[in-house]
């Protein structure tokens, strides 16, 4: 018999309080290996996997799935073998193989995935792990009513959904979202009761309940709670609006030049790999800009009464996903190529898609650009992000009748916007950089060797 220990919620990055546990990994009484993840942890700055302090047992869960857990509260127990087992770390220790405290290995911008072969963690008699695979994972297991066997998941023998936490992929969450079904609704026929895309499908098709039930259910209001990425974006907010003096400029311009010039990358070899896109551009121009004015890439300390001029931009790209807006961030995007600034932010997009936007993405950014041009959106006056000195909107782009070459013709055209803190950012400073951002994107191709 091994000895039990407590092993408590570790403070996951930044200062953060709490954790909600979005799904448990491994069942009690499943094995572990030392820092094989076995929790999912929501915070109000990313989705994190905690990995196993200890090779042994997860003997108990101390929270439920989608309970809040406080830093430093009982998160698991485990049975270890000896009695001389590492003490569990306290709220206020770091311990090393804990998310957020040891060092990434080098070169690695991406978090690497594990999967343990079956064979080195079996699994109790009721229940089937499964390795965690990404960018998903499948909610923690419990024994589902008995079934009939039905070899096809369309079909399920139940005629009910059954009671307890609703398993299902986040996947699969987000397509009933979509869908407008009710996961607690749906009968699950996927392995140890999980719902599959094929019951949610099987749910859309399946003939709606009675009129009274659905003229009920539309008639209450619904109620979201406030917590996780949303919270903080919430806070982040408000404490932006009305801390730093915001001022927003427009500039309308020609982008057809930009907009031949994707095309033209798009079929060089050596961007085979990656993602060409207006945005890709943008960015450049953003970066080419803030060399020419770089107290564009700056920030306000209050403490001290100092503005700090960066010496590397870190280039956040706003990002809308499930859990809300995450603006995650290039690191010294300056030194960067163009190919490997296409393929950073192509890699921030995947990973926000997924819900895998870790905190340390997430700091230290300088500089913004928000592409609202993706929703058919003309322009906008975007809030900084807290700590940062400028933030482009870039809208979408539209044939539109113009002036070209003293003659009416259709061209590309966009509007940018750009806000920033006027505390340290005049009218002239701000509206140069955003002039110098129009003229890269109306002529990349000459601006590109010009300024480099």
């Amino acid at each position: 018999m091994g000895q039990k220990i407590t092993f408590n919620l570790p403070d996951l990055g930044e200062g953060l309080t709490e954790g909600e546990v979005a799904a448990w990994l491994v069942e009690p009484g499943g094995e572990v290996k030392l820092n094989q993840p076995f929790v999912e942890v929501e915070t109000a700055k990313a989705l994190v996997e905690v990995p196993s302090p200890y090779d042994g047992v997860l003997a108990e869960h101390c929270a439920e799935a989608g309970a809040t857990v406080d830093v430093g509260k009982p998160l698991a127990t485990f049975e270890v073998e000896g009695v001389d087992a590492p003490p569990v770390a306290k709220k206020d220790e770091r311990t090393p193989n804990l998310v957020g405290y040891g060092a990434r290995e080098a070169g690695s911008k991406r978090r690497r995935r594990k999967s343990a072969p079956a064979a080195e963690t079996p699994a109790p008699p009721a229940r089937s792990l499964a390795p965690v695979t990404p960018p998903s994972v499948i909610a923690p297991s419990f024994t589902p009513p008995p079934v009939e066997a039905a070899p096809v998941p369309a079909a399920p023998a139940p005629t009910s959904p059954p009671t307890g936490p609703v398993l299902a992929k986040p996947p699969v969450r987000k397509l009933a979202k979509d869908l407008g079904v009710d996961l607690a609704s749906v009968v699950p026929t996927g392995p140890n009761g999980t719902v599959s895309r094929a019951d949610v499908e099987a749910a859309v098709a399946a003939p709606a309940p009675a009129a009274p039930q659905r003229l009920a259910a539309a008639a209450e209001d619904q109620r979201i709670p406030i917590k996780g990425v949303r919270k903080l974006t919430a806070q982040n907010m408000v404490a932006s609006a009305f801390t730093a003096p915001h001022v927003t400029v427009f500039l309308t311009c020609d982008v057809t030049g930009m907009m031949d010039t994707v095309k033209e990358f798009k079929a060089r070899r050596e961007f085979a790999d990656v993602k060409v896109t207006p945005l890709l551009f943008v960015a450049k121009a953003v970066l080419l800009a803030a060399r020419r004015h770089p107290m564009i890439n700056a920030r306000w300390d209050e403490a001290a009464q100092e503005i700090v001029v960066k010496h590397d931009v870190n280039l956040g790209i706003a990002a809308a996903t499930p859990r809300g807006l995450v603006v995650p961030n290039v690191k010294a995007a300056q030194d960067l190529s163009l190919v490997e600034l296409a393929d950073a932010i192509g890699s921030l997009a995947r990973t926000a898609r997924e819900g895998r936007t870790t905190p340390a993405d997430m700091m230290g950014g300088t500089i913004s650009i928000s592409n609202v041009g993706v929703f058919g959106v003309d322009t906008g006056t975007p809030i900084l992000p807290p700590g940062e000195s400028a933030i482009l909107v870039f809208g979408a782009v539209r044939p539109q009748p113009w002036v070209h070459e003293g003659e009416i013709a259709v061209r590309q055209v966009t509007t940018l916007g750009l806000s920033f803190d006027h505390r340290l950012i005049d009218g002239e400073l701000g509206s140069q950089f955003l002039a110098d951002v129009g003229a890269f994107l109306s002529h990349p191709g000459e601006t590109l060797l010009a300024w480099t």
